[in-house]
C-alpha cells in the first residue's frame, strides 16, 4: 500500500506534504493519500488506454493516405501525431495537409504550434500571424498567446511584450502568463514577472481537483519562475 502510494506521489507530484503523511502515518497514510489523490485520477486512467486505438487509427492512416492522399486525412494523422508525441511526424502531416488545402485555420494554427515545440519559433511566425490575423481569438486566445511567445523567441520583445498584453486582459490561461513572465524576466522586469507567476499558484486554491490535477505542469513551472527570478 504505501509502495503504491509512493509511486503513485512519484509519478504525479502532487504537493509535497503528501509525502511526510505517507511516511510518517504508514499504511493509514497511504489509504488516506490514495483516497484523496490516486482515487479521483481513476477518471484519467481512460484517457491512457485511448493510446491503443490511437495507434491503431495512425497505422490504418498512414495506410490509407497511400491511396487517398487527401487534406483531411492528413489532418487528422497530424492531429493523432500530435496526441502521441510525435511532433515532427505531426508537423510533416500538417505541411502535406496545407499543400493540399489552404483554405481551413486549424492545419496552419497546429502546424505553428508544432514547429514552436520543435524549437523553430521562425517558422512558427507565419503560421500563428495568418491564423490570428483571421480570427484573434482562435482557441480560447491560446493562437494569440502563443504567437507573442513566438514573437519573443525570435528578438521581437516589444511586439511580444505588446501583444501578451492585449491577450492576458482577457485571457485567463497559465501558459500564456508563464510565457509573458519569462519575456519580462528577459527583461529585467522581475517584480512583473514574478506577479504573472503569482496569478497562476493564485488560481490553485479555488480550482476544483480535477482542475489542479490538469494545472499541475504549470503549478511547477510557475515556482520555477519564483525561484530563479529574483525579487
Amino acid at each position: 500500500m504505501i509502495a503504491m502510494a509512493i509511486i503513485h506521489f512519484i509519478r504525479r507530484r502532487p504537493d509535497n506534504y503528501w509525502l511526510y503523511i505517507i511516511l510518517f502515518l504508514g499504511p493509514i497514510g497511504a489509504i488516506i493519500y490514495l483516497a484523496v489523490e490516486a482515487l479521483p485520477d481513476i477518471g484519467l486512467v481512460g484517457q491512457s488506454f485511448k493510446i491503443f486505438p490511437r495507434r491503431k487509427r495512425i497505422r490504418e492512416l498512414e495506410v490509407t493516405i497511400r491511396d487517398n492522399p487527401s487534406p483531411g486525412n492528413y489532418e487528422e494523422l497530424g492531429d493523432l501525431y500530435m496526441d502521441d508525441g510525435k511532433i515532427a511526424e505531426a508537423r510533416a502531416a500538417f505541411d502535406k495537409a496545407i499543400a493540399s488545402r489552404a483554405d481551413t485555420l486549424d492545419p496552419f494554427y497546429r502546424r505553428g504550434v508544432c514547429a514552436l515545440q520543435l524549437g523553430d519559433a521562425s517558422a512558427a511566425l507565419a503560421d500563428l500571424e495568418r491564423v490570428v490575423g483571421k480570427e484573434p481569438d482562435y482557441d480560447f486566445q491560446r493562437a494569440a498567446g502563443l504567437l507573442a511567445h513566438a514573437y519573443a523567441q525570435t528578438g521581437q520583445k516589444e511586439k511580444a511584450e505588446a501583444l501578451f498584453r492585449q491577450v492576458t486582459q482577457t485571457s485567463t490561461l497559465s501558459e500564456t502568463y508563464l510565457n509573458f513572465a519569462e519575456l519580462l524576466a528577459s527583461e529585467n522586469k522581475n517584480p512583473e514577472a514574478r506577479e504573472w507567476a503569482k496569478k497562476v499558484l493564485d488560481k490553485k486554491p479555488t480550482m476544483p481537483g480535477y482542475l489542479k490535477r490538469r494545472e499541475r505542469p504549470w503549478f511547477r513551472r510557475a515556482n520555477d519562475v519564483l525561484k530563479r527570478v529574483p525579487a
